[in-house]
């Protein structure tokens, strides 16, 4: 997986996630280890996992997302808006969703 993803690449994974809930709610308590497995669980079935940073978290949504995206093994964040923020890591031996290669331009 590359180091960062290009902006086509979170373009499409975006469009993936358009519509998908948050799978997980971080309120007061932060980042929180029951947290950091919730979304562990969440990426053994699916590759795009959206989070939910409510008003009361400790921090702003980007720290927020970064330290989880830190935690975790391969976890990039693709976007952070509102309270929101979306992660992805793709599947190590069966990927579903597949990103443009670098450079790629759609005709």
């Amino acid at each position: 997986m590359p180091d960062r993803l290009t902006s086509r690449q979170r373009a499409h994974l975006r469009s993936e996630a358009h519509g998908q809930d948050p799978l997980v709610h971080i309120g007061k308590e932060g980042r929180t280890d029951a947290v950091l497995e919730a979304v562990e669980e969440a990426f053994n079935t699916r590759e795009l996992v959206t989070i939910r940073v409510l008003d009361n978290a400790p921090r702003p949504v980007r720290e927020v997302a970064e330290a989880v995206a830190d935690a975790l093994e391969d976890v990039q964040v693709v976007r952070t808006i509102g309270g929101t923020a979306l992660f992805y890591r793709p599947h190590p031996d069966d990927p579903e969703i597949n990103l443009p290669a670098p450079g790629d331009q759609d005709s």
